[in-house]
């Protein structure tokens, strides 16, 4: 969970993301007008985003429901992204929604790396 930058068309005050991979990095800056050939420990969170589901029903404290979320197709341009761990907001608690099925009911994902195998249609949002 990280905040959103709001400059898009959602309200919604938080992006949400399932973690892929952990990576650890040497990283060596050689641009600039300053080279530094000395090796900075850079750490990245390699993430599948999660994006709000705008054909269900919106959650509500007032109605007793959750907001839904659901993954954008692997090839899409925003399907995967790099995040800071200074970036992240907190953990959440993000349910598959049961009824409506899994993505893929012969459990073959596309991506063994992306771990699609068991995805569901759609997920809640616990608060």
């Amino acid at each position: 969970m990280v905040l959103a930058d709001n400059d898009n068309a959602s309200d919604h005050p938080f992006l949400y993301a399932r973690v892929v991979r952990i990576f650890h990095v040497n990283a060596i800056y050689t641009g600039g007008p300053t080279a530094d050939y000395r090796p900075y420990k850079v750490e990245v969170l390699w993430v599948r985003w999660f994006e709000h589901d705008m054909n269900a029903p919106t959650g509500s404290w007032s109605d007793s429901r959750l907001d839904r979320l659901h993954f954008p197709p692997m090839a899409g341009e925003h399907a995967f992204g790099f995040v800071n761990p200074a970036d992240v907001v907190r953990g959440c608690h993000i349910i598959p929604a049961f009824s409506t099925n899994r993505r893929h009911s012969d459990g073959r994902g596309i991506s063994l790396c992306a771990r699609d195998a068991n995805d569901w249609h759609s997920y809640y949002l616990n608060r």
